[in-house]
């Protein structure tokens, strides 16, 4: 159980944070970026959320709760270590992407194909949802990053590169089932 009964603790007033394992480091490393864009795009979803209902609402829910998991891989590093852990770390799992894959399609199926690239915008959940999708892309390059540097559980790699997926094909469906979807005209300006 978490308690949080003082918000600030000044330990972090150097310009450094603690990561998971208790390991310090400096604000700016690759994975306090990684999880600090996970939680960047976890207040995005809210967003999302606050103007879907239904099973959409109820899907960004449960995104919602998957990504304070990732935040949880993320912040700790030492996966070799997991065992010897005073209690076993939060990974992201396999069935939270064939959940997202699932969900992706059973939108997709109402969907008409694309045949042109598409600009983000058309109904207000679907321009947050197309956020969430490019905050999600910019979280994948971080954490694929990381991941080239220290070790990064594959899963949460693949959940981020599934989870982009997912934001665009449901923002297609919140603007009319892709009826409204705003399609590019290459060199209309010209």
């Amino acid at each position: 159980m978490v308690v949080l009964n003082k918000i600030y603790t000044r330990t972090g007033d150097d310009g450094k944070t603690a990561l998971g394992n208790g390991e310090r480091v400096a604000k700016y490393s690759g994975r306090v970026a990684g999880y600090g864009t996970v939680d960047e795009l976890n207040a995005f979803v809210g967003v999302a959320r606050s103007e879907a209902d239904g099973d959409v609402e109820a899907a960004l829910a449960l995104i919602q709760n998957d990504l304070f998991d990732l935040g949880a891989d993320l912040c700790r590093p030492d996966m070799d270590k997991d065992a010897e852990a005073d209690y076993p770390p939060l990974r992201i799992a396999p069935a939270q992407i064939d959940r997202l894959e699932s969900e992706i399609d059973v939108m997709n199926e109402i969907l008409e194909p694309l045949r042109s690239f598409i600009l983000p915008g058309g109904t207000r959940l679907a321009a947050h949802l197309h956020v969430c999708r490019t905050v999600s892309r910019r979280a994948e390059r971080l954490v694929v990053e990381l991941s080239n540097m220290e070790p990064v559980n594959p899963v949460a790699v693949k959940y981020l590169n599934r989870l982009s997926d997912w934001f665009f094909v449901a923002a297609r469906c919140a603007n009319e089932n892709g009826t409204a979807d705003v399609l590019w005209v290459p060199g209309a300006n010209r």
